[in-house]
């Protein structure tokens, strides 16, 4: 696997960041943290998230894909992967750009957590107000 060459891309969602390396491969596997995929996310529908852009795309190629993820909830871990393949997959070959767009998988999501502000609870949050 260290002979071939990969297609390294960075995917972001929330505070998490996933490393992304896709190789091309006889089959397609994916490893998550140094672990299978079914290890990684027990749950189906977050596994269906991360595998998308290649449901997408049906590309004839397989790959290998290698992930180093941190930070975030596993949710926000399995968008960043989806965001991470996807522009992997557009390095790879431009042809496949249009429908990634059009998909809206190319598009980092820039929602994040608002700070908490001085004299507030939380972020908006504020005291109940009493008039004594």
């Amino acid at each position: 696997m260290a002979d071939k060459k990969y297609i390294a891309a960075i995917g972001r969602r929330k505070n998490a960041t996933a490393q992304v390396r896709i190789t091309p491969d006889s089959k397609r596997t994916f490893v998550i943290n140094d672990r299978k995929i079914d290890e990684y996310f027990t749950v189906e529908e977050l596994r269906k998230v991360v595998q998308s852009p290649f449901a997408l795309v049906e590309t004839k190629d397989d790959f290998h894909v290698s992930i180093l993820v941190k930070g975030g909830g596993i949710s926000a871990q399995a968008d960043a992967i989806r965001h991470g393949i996807a522009r992997a997959l557009e390095k790879y070959n431009e042809e496949l750009r249009s429908p990634l767009k059009a998909a809206g998988y190319l598009k980092r999501d820039p929602r994040r957590k608002e700070r908490k502000k001085p004299g507030l609870r939380k972020a908006r949050k504020r005291p109940a107000w009493s008039k004594r």
